[in-house]
C-alpha cells in the first residue's frame, strides 16, 4: 500500500473509532446514584460455596427480594427451604417449623455484611463508606464494586466482597473469606410478569 493510501486508511479507521459510543468509566458517586433509582427488585439466585475440606462446592438456589431502604429477603428453595429476612434492625430466620428472631445489633459481623448488600442495593454510599474501603471499576454498562472491611476484627474473617453489576442490576456477589473459603452468588433479576408467579 502506498503511503498516501495508508494515511487515508488510518484516518478512516480513526474516524470509525471516534464514531463508536464510548464506555466512560463510572465513579463511586455515579454508581450510587444509578443504583438508588431502583426502589425494589426481585431475583433468582444460585450460590456456590467452596469450603475447605469438601471435594465439591455446596450449591443453593432460591429467590431474593429488596425494598428500599432496608428490607432484604432471601428464600432458599434447594437443597432445603429456609428464609432469612432483615427488616430494619430485625432479623428473622426460619428453617422448617423453627423460627428465630434476632437483632442486627447483637450480630455485628452479620450487620456489616447486611450493610454491604443493603447499601449497594439502595445506592447508599454513606453506609458503605462507614464499614468498607470501596473501589469501583468499569462503566455503567458493566461495573464492579469491591468492598474491603475497615474493621480489623471482621477483616480477620472476610477478606473482601466484590459485587458485579450491569446498569442498575446486581448480578454477582463474590464473598472471599480470609481462610480461603469462598461464596459466589449469581443473580438473575426477575421481569415484572414473572414476579407474581415466583413461589
Amino acid at each position: 500500500m502506498r503511503r498516501p493510501d495508508r494515511r487515508r486508511a488510518c484516518l478512516a479507521i480513526a474516524a470509525l473509532l471516534a464514531a463508536l459510543p464510548a464506555r466512560a468509566a463510572i465513579d463511586f458517586d455515579a454508581l450510587m446514584a444509578m443504583l438508588a433509582q431502583r426502589k425494589a427488585g426481585e431475583a433468582r439466585f444460585v450460590e456456590e460455596r467452596t469450603v475447605s475440606g469438601l471435594d465439591q462446592p455446596l450449591r443453593y438456589s432460591g429467590t431474593l427480594s429488596f425494598s428500599a431502604p432496608d428490607r432484604l429477603e432471601r428464600v432458599t428453595l434447594t437443597p432445603r427451604r429456609e428464609s432469612f429476612v432483615v427488616d430494619g434492625n430485625q432479623v428473622t430466620l426460619q428453617r422448617g417449623e423453627r423460627v428465630r428472631h434476632l437483632t442486627l445489633d447483637s450480630l455485628p459481623e452479620m450487620a456489616t455484611m447486611v450493610a454491604a448488600l443493603r447499601g449497594t442495593l439502595a445506592g447508599d454510599g454513606t453506609v458503605l463508606h462507614r464499614y468498607f474501603e470501596t473501589t469501583v471499576q468499569g462503566s455503567a454498562a458493566r461495573w464492579a464494586l469491591t468492598l474491603v472491611p475497615l474493621d480489623h476484627q471482621l477483616l480477620g474473617t472476610v477478606r473482601l466482597l466484590r459485587i458485579d453489576g450491569m446498569h442498575g442490576d446486581v448480578r454477582v456477589v463474590d464473598l472471599q473469606l480470609a481462610d480461603g473459603d469462598r461464596s459466589v452468588t449469581t443473580i438473575e433479576p426477575l421481569p415484572l410478569k414473572a414476579r407474581a408467579a415466583t413461589p
